[in-house]
């Protein structure tokens, strides 16, 4: 996509999005936004392009670090629930209650068994999400291990991307099946009707911004204003089937 053609897109939605956060505090809506994917899949730059504009008392990015020794001796969705959304709020988790889902295992941060009964609750947490009122949208965004490569090396390379680098980076790579098999496993899992997956294939960043975007307009925002958004391109974004992590829309 040119540049142009993309920036002009990406300021009517953003336009779209400050008129729905103003209807949302009208009328006391709260949303929770859930963005995952393999590190260096673009959940940063995303996140950034849907909050640029909204209100800042009423937008929350919520990036937890990893659970200091009291948080360990919690239920392992507690300090999750302490950043949920009050009446006219929107919440996004740049990572969430779903580190247990991948990072967790892959990297032996937790045990099987509360790797499966992370699995099994999961669904539940987000029914009792949905059920209180909460509007929960849960994006999983996929890139090719060629493109996570290339992403990873720009980072080491790019001062400004410094904060960004981790240890856990080389894992990346290193153990690229063992996510993959893992994101399979969770996202079968969790994926339910009252709280689905929504997949988005990344590899090209600015489609996958704006289908990210064209998404929580049409799933959050009244009808009005959805009406207004594009509809996501089908070959970027979808919802989560069993079958893509076989036919090539999920990379393997």
């Amino acid at each position: 996509m040119k540049t142009k053609a993309y920036e002009k897109e990406l300021r009517h939605l953003q336009i779209l999005l400050v008129r729905f956060q103003q209807a949302a505090i009208e009328s006391g809506e709260r949303v929770v936004v859930i963005l995952e994917g393999r590190d260096s899949a673009g959940k940063d730059g995303t996140i950034k392009r849907i909050v640029a504009h909204l209100s800042a008392r009423n937008t929350r990015v919520v990036a937890l670090p990893k659970p200091n020794e009291r948080e360990r001796g919690q239920w392992y969705f507690q300090r999750y629930a302490e950043h949920l959304p009050t009446v006219g709020e929107i919440v996004l988790f740049n990572r969430s209650w779903y580190n247990r889902g991948g990072v967790e295992p892959v990297m032996g941060f937790c045990t099987p068994d509360e790797h499966e009964a992370f699995l099994e609750d999961a669904p539940h947490f987000e029914r009792m999400l949905t059920e209180g009122g909460i509007k929960l949208v849960k994006f999983w965004l996929d890139i090719s291990k060629d493109e996570q490569a290339e992403r990873l090396d720009a980072r080491r390379s790019e001062p400004l991307k410094a904060l960004k680098v981790s240890p856990l980076d080389d894992e990346a790579q290193k153990r690229w099946d063992a996510y993959s098999k893992a994101r399979d496993q969770m996202l079968t899992r969790t994926h339910k009707e009252h709280a689905p997956w929504i997949c988005v294939r990344a590899d090209k960043k600015k489609g996958a911004r704006l289908a990210v975007i064209q998404h929580l307009l049409k799933t959050i925002a009244p009808k009005e204003i959805a009406a207004e958004a594009k509809a996501p391109d089908p070959e970027i974004l979808f919802t989560f089937d069993p079958a893509a992590i076989k036919d090539g829309r999920l990379a393997p």
